[in-house]
């Protein structure tokens, strides 16, 4: 769908609307990232996927915060417990959970239901990239640990703070 935006004291352009532009799935071990809009689809404004963890999953990457941007989680399917700031939160179906810039967070699936949730980060600080570099050191692992300096460094490059371990996490 093509429609023309035209502002005051702005020439008129062609905006290319799809549903979905992104439109990629990524496998991060069982887990699956699925983008719907990227920084490339939204002028850099708005990153948004979709989540999937199953049944009694956890991150297998650190505790990580962001000073770059927020991000919001709203509960589609199952409860994902987050931990921010040392603090758990159940985010079910309906709910939603802003994690501020700055907040050392986490999450797992504690129950036995798969969980499925949007998440939405803004500005569109990162994307698929950082999930397709993540998938390849939580991949080469064989369902083992993953390498936590090699997703750490791939963090770090990607404007993630990863958490100093606390009780071996």
């Amino acid at each position: 769908m093509e429609f023309t935006v035209k502002e005051t004291h702005m020439t008129p352009q062609t905006i290319d609307l799809q549903i979905n532009p992104s439109q990629e799935t990524i496998r991060l071990g069982p887990l699956a990232v699925r983008f719907l809009i990227t920084a490339e689809n939204s002028s850099g404004s708005i990153a948004a996927f979709e989540l999937i963890v199953p049944g009694g999953q956890r991150l297998a990457a650190p505790a990580h915060s962001h000073d770059h941007y927020e991000e919001a989680i709203y509960g589609i399917d199952g409860v994902l417990t987050w931990t921010v700031g040392g603090r758990q939160i159940d985010v079910g179906p309906g709910q939603a959970l802003c994690i501020p810039r700055g907040a050392i967070h986490r999450f797992d699936n504690n129950g036995n239901q798969d969980v499925k949730a949007l998440c939405v980060i803004t500005p569109a600080a990162i994307g698929p990239q950082y999930f397709r570099e993540s998938a390849e050191v939580i991949n080469a692992a064989a369902g083992g640990p993953p390498d936590r300096a090699k997703l750490a460094e791939i963090m770090r490059r990607h404007g993630l703070t990863p958490a100093p371990p606390a009780g071996g996490r």
